[in-house]
């Protein structure tokens, strides 16, 4: 007994399991997380290392180059990057994203603890930790106030609100930027040092000494005990200058003799400066970036329950600004998609209804649309997906989906209750009949999505989830159409006498269409050799039409967030940049329309790591796309083109991709350059530069490797140095500790940890004669100047050194001209690569580049292994291999739908519209499956192959052009939107049309040609044990029904 039969015997059985259905469907849809695409970030790990006053080379090759060879033996290593800059290495390691996040933390700990001998003793402990992508930064708030100084601002914000907002579940960091940490600043006077004999390695010897709390032990009586401490902790900037240096015989030197002590800054050079309508307040960020997976609508929930509680908590003269909310466009777009989701359904019924004409029948394979969605929310849970613009998009796109099989099963047993059965008797027989195709049709559609699941690369991570919830929903469909249509037919279902008023209008008009396409048919068919010329002409216009399109990762969206990034020359001050940013500051008031916030950002890190002063962003947050004139990418345009007017650094505009890697500045064509050496490199990088800039492909190019860093470089004396009885290590040191701003102890505020500083005062050094005043002391005590020993020499040097996967690396990014294609500028850097480079160097893609790349590959891969799939499966379920190449001739018609409308819609190749057409192939093949799995009926028969194929097609004209409409209408609302996900429903909506109309006279002409002249045996005797064949092509004339 098959399902059919099982379900119209036992109703109630059939409802439950349907009713089952539902209650786990809306059980996994209250337990899903939401975010706005799946999970697609690589498990990225940071090691940041500092060595105070360390220079690059220096920190390449005695951090950096050590602590990578030692990383690199980590499993599941995708790539290393490195950058080592004026005292601190930064490591980016990259894995494979199947490889889990806590693991590749684990195992990049226990490989740099295993490179903790081969470097420095005196470097700080290296902070490893999981990298915050940009894609986790959900939220940004300011703090800021017109009384309180930069300091205490800092300090609210690193403590009481970092603390509350660090604890909501979900957030992985809280960091604040702009911050101008407590710290106790030691400024000396050299020439003042030299006077009473003393060296800056003194001051830091003297802190160690003075500045000490111990446990003292404890005093014991007979009865009770106290424990003894020690106070000798300094604490106010008064402490420190009344500190003990150095004391001979009555002579106390204090450090209030030689220099001065304040309550300063930890870090001076970085700033955050609000120039919302030129306010120029200067005021601390707090970015909260959420943990690898979580939800991000959450998160930000909460942090706004907890802002409106520390509003009313903190002292009235700080501001707590929302510089920007980044799940907003996340929000915007699942609710978009849910409002597609709902004129899907409503679209999809509409359609039903007009074809079938009666409550009763509309409501059979409506029913399979709620029971068959929910399950999917059922799915989701199980596999751990999340509700996102993704799985959503599934849904909507099911929808057209999943009442296919109930509309396939309902019309053949409306037609036997047409002809005469009651609607029991039409249940089992019409169920019984279709009952082959429904299973053909599900498992060819499911298995179209089988290779998707298992791609690699970003694109099977953003399209897993969609795969599995359409080929989830279709499969649980196919179990809805054979169990609870059947028996809904069988017991809702009525034979009238005399049909509705609806139904008698609008018949004779279904009747000439059925008429019609049959005398289209029966034309074509007597010229059916032209089925072979409009394949041929399908084929030509895949490969010209398809060779025209642009090709790019995904389409950029409106997310109303520009950044304006601006790199000046090395060697400019923190001052210069702040004075440069307020003009672009400025020019962003006056000029953009629709502007919500905007901050210049001058020096700012999101990692534990001090940032370049020469680099600086304006970041522009946008009011939503509805209250602005100008979109986003039009302002883009606007900017790249106004960038050139600022003549002090260079400036480039910066829009978020809508998927893919955002490292990098995200620039979209990122070209790594690699080489064993510096030097080579050096010489071969203005070349590749000024080729890149000349293209009319590429703007705004710059790389990140620039050897245009002023620096000083002190030549020791050795023999001089040891005639005076002076060490290398000693003169080294005092440069380090007269300059650098290194860290000489500790004190304590309000129970929190600072560093104390110590440093030449700013005036005395502020040229390089200054270094000259410095002084050292020689193994008998007497004070030799640095003038003495040393040398120096200006020139140049890079300002960082970078490596990728372990070599010297410069990375060339460069955004793309309007109208060019990420393709096209990946090949742009490809011919310059083969122009300018020698055989000794290698390249790689970085970022979005390699994204697309990566992406292009798969694709193309599971399209192949998609194709293949279905013809196998075909092949097993017809018991033939010449069916299932009839079937597959609808797939270059309906590729060639896809590829015009996506020509004729300016639209590009990117993974949504790729994707489209996979699903595409699987949709498609559904009508060659319906006519060529009746037409083998026909024939076992007795009909021809010619009979069979137009008797087939006009029979199953009306149930294929009824589930191409609910389908082509259930893409048609993802089509009609103007976002990344267009190409989509513009790819299955136009191939779904252009081919459903061909497919009615190609496939019957093609199986004319190429189905075998007769039929199995074994399903004559199987099948249709009892049959009165009749070689004369039938169409049921409803005419009489009005009589």
């Amino acid at each position: 007994m098959n399902l059919p039969s099982l379900s119209i015997k036992k109703p109630v059985l059939a409802g439950v399991f349907s009713a089952l259905i539902v209650i786990m469907g809306l059980v996994g849809w209250m337990n899903l997380g939401v975010r706005e695409f799946p999970l697609t970030e690589p498990p990225v790990i940071s090691v940041v290392t500092f060595y105070p006053g360390a220079s690059p080379d220096v920190i390449a090759s005695k951090i950096t180059k050590p602590m990578e060879e030692s990383i690199a033996e980590a499993n599941g290593l995708r790539t290393i990057s490195s950058e080592s800059r004026e005292q601190v290495s930064i490591i980016t390691v990259e894995f494979n994203r199947d490889i889990d996040l806590e693991d590749a933390l684990n195992d990049v700990r226990d490989k740099v603890s295993k490179s903790k001998n081969q470097i420095p003793a005196d470097v700080d402990p290296p902070i490893v930790e999981k990298a915050s992508s940009p894609d986790n930064l959900v939220a940004f708030l300011e703090v800021e106030s017109d009384t309180k100084d930069i300091k205490e601002v800092s300090h609210l914000a690193s403590t009481i609100i970092k603390d509350r907002m660090q604890s909501i579940p979900g957030v992985n960091r809280v960091a604040v930027v702009g911050e101008h940490k407590y710290a106790m600043r030691l400024r000396f006077d050299p020439f003042k040092l030299a006077a009473f004999q003393l060296t800056p390695e003194d001051i830091r010897l003297a802190l160690l000494r003075e500045n000490i709390d111990l446990p003292s032990g404890r005093i014991e009586g007979d009865n009770n005990e106290l424990s003894v401490r020690s106070i000798g902790r300094l604490t106010t900037a008064e402490d420190f200058n009344n500190m003990i240096i150095k004391q001979d015989g009555n002579t106390v030197i204090k450090l209030h003799d030689i220099g001065f002590a304040e309550l300063g800054e930890m870090n001076e050079r970085t700033a955050i400066i609000n120039g919302t309508h030129n306010a120029n307040r200067v005021g601390v960020g707090i970015a909260i970036q959420i943990q690898r997976g979580a939800n991000a609508i959450e998160v930000v929930d909460e942090f706004y329950q907890r802002l409106d509680q520390l509003r009313q908590e903190v002292p009235k003269e700080y501001r707590l600004i929302v510089g920007f909310d980044f799940t907003k466009p996340v929000r915007e777009s699942i609710k978009e998609v849910e409002e597609t989701l709902f004129i899907a359904f409503g679209l999809v019924v509409l359609i039903i209804f007009l074809f079938l004409r009666d409550w009763r029948s509309t409501i059979i394979p409506v029913l399979a649309i709620p029971v068959s969605i929910l399950s999917a929310f059922f799915i989701m849970y199980l596999a751990g997906f999340s509700i996102n613009v993704l799985t959503l998009l599934g849904l909507v796109l099911a929808i057209g989906l999943v009442v296919d099989d109930a509309i396939v099963v309902l019309e053949n047993i409306y037609k036997k209750v047409e002809e005469g059965m009651t609607p029991i008797q039409a249940a089992f027989k019409g169920s019984k009949e279709i009952y082959f195709a429904v299973i053909s049709t599900t498992i060819t559609l499911a298995a179209v999505f089988t290779p998707i699941i298992f791609m690699g690369g970003i694109s099977g991570q953003l399209f897993k989830e969609f795969a599995i919830v359409v080929s989830g929903s279709v499969l649980v469909s196919a179990f809805v159409a054979l169990t609870l249509s059947p028996m809904l037919s069988a017991y809702l279902l009525k034979k009238q006498d005399k049909p509705n008023w609806l139904y008698r209008t609008t018949e004779p008009f279904f009747i000439r269409l059925n008429n019609g396409y049959e005398r289209l048919l029966t034309s074509f068919m007597k010229k059916r050799w032209m089925a072979w010329v409009f394949l041929v002409f399908a084929g030509a216009l895949i490969y010209v039409v398809g060779k025209s399109l642009p090709s790019e990762l995904a389409p950029l969206e409106d997310r109303s967030n520009i950044s304006l990034i601006a790199v000046a020359p090395e060697g400019v001050s923190f001052d210069y940049m702040k004075k440069g940013m307020t003009e672009v500051g400025k020019y962003v008031n006056e000029s953009t329309d629709g502007l919500y916030q905007t901050y210049s950002m001058v020096a700012i890190s999101f990692i534990p790591a001090p940032a370049p002063v020469n680099v600086a962003v304006q970041s522009i947050y946008l009011n939503d796309p509805k209250e602005r004139k100008m979109s986003a990418q039009e302002l883009y345009n606007q900017y790249g083109a106004a960038s050139g007017n600022f003549r002090d650094f260079l400036l480039f505009p910066y829009m978020p991709p809508t998927i893919g890697t955002r490292y990098g500045g995200g620039m979209p064509v990122q070209f790594v350059l690699q080489t064993q050496s510096l030097d080579s490199l050096n010489k071969v990088l203005p070349k590749f530069l000024q080729a890149a800039r000349q293209s009319p492909k590429l703007m705004f190019v710059d790389s990140d490797l620039k050897m245009n860093k002023p620096e000083v470089k002190i030549n020791i004396d050795r023999q001089k140095a040891a005639l005076m009885g002076v060490s290398i290590q000693e003169v080294s040191r005092a440069l380090q500790l007269s300059l650098s701003g290194q860290r000489y102890g500790y004190f304590l505020r309000n129970d929190r940890q600072y560093e104390v500083i110590g440093q030449v005062e700013k005036q005395q050094r502020n040229d390089i004669s200054d270094l000259r005043s410095i002084n050292v002391r020689s193994s008998n005590g007497q004070m030799i100047s640095l003038d003495n020993l040393v040398t120096m020499d200006e020139g140049i040097s890079p300002a960082a050194i970078y490596r990728y996967d372990q070599y010297t690396s410069a990375t060339i990014s460069a955004a793309l001209a309007p109208g060019v294609s990420l393709e096209e500028g990946i090949k742009e850097m490809e011919t310059i690569k083969n122009d300018v480079l020698g055989e000794t160097f290698k390249t790689s893609l970085a970022g979005q580049a390699r994204d697309y790349e990566e992406s292009q590959g798969n694709i193309l891969f599971t399209l192949i292994l998609a194709l293949l799939i279905i013809y196998m499966i075909l092949a097993a379920q017809f018991e033939s291999l010449r069916d299932p190449l009839i079937i597959m001739l609808t797939v270059p018609m309906a590729v060639t739908g896809a590829i015009l409308s996506l020509y004729w819609f300016d639209q590009s190749l990117n993974v949504f519209s790729q994707i489209g057409i996979i699903t595409l192939v699987g949709l498609i093949t559904k009508n060659g499956i319906l006519i060529v799995e009746f037409a083998n009926d026909l024939k076992a028969k007795g009909l021809s192959k010619f009979e069979a194929a137009t008797q087939a097609a006009v029979q199953r004209f009306r149930p294929i052009l009824m589930t191409s409409l609910a389908m082509i209408f259930g893409a048609l609302p993802i089509a009609l939107t103007f976002n990344s996900r267009q190409s989509l429903g513009i790819v299955i909506a136009g191939g779904l049309i252009f081919a459903g109309i061909l497919t009615l006279f190609i496939i019957p002409a093609v199986y004319s040609y190429l189905s075998s002249a007769k039929a199995h045996q074994e399903v004559i005797e199987e099948e249709h044990p009892s049959i009165e064949i009749k070689h004369e092509p039938k169409i049921i004339n409803h005419e009489n029904r009005y009589n």
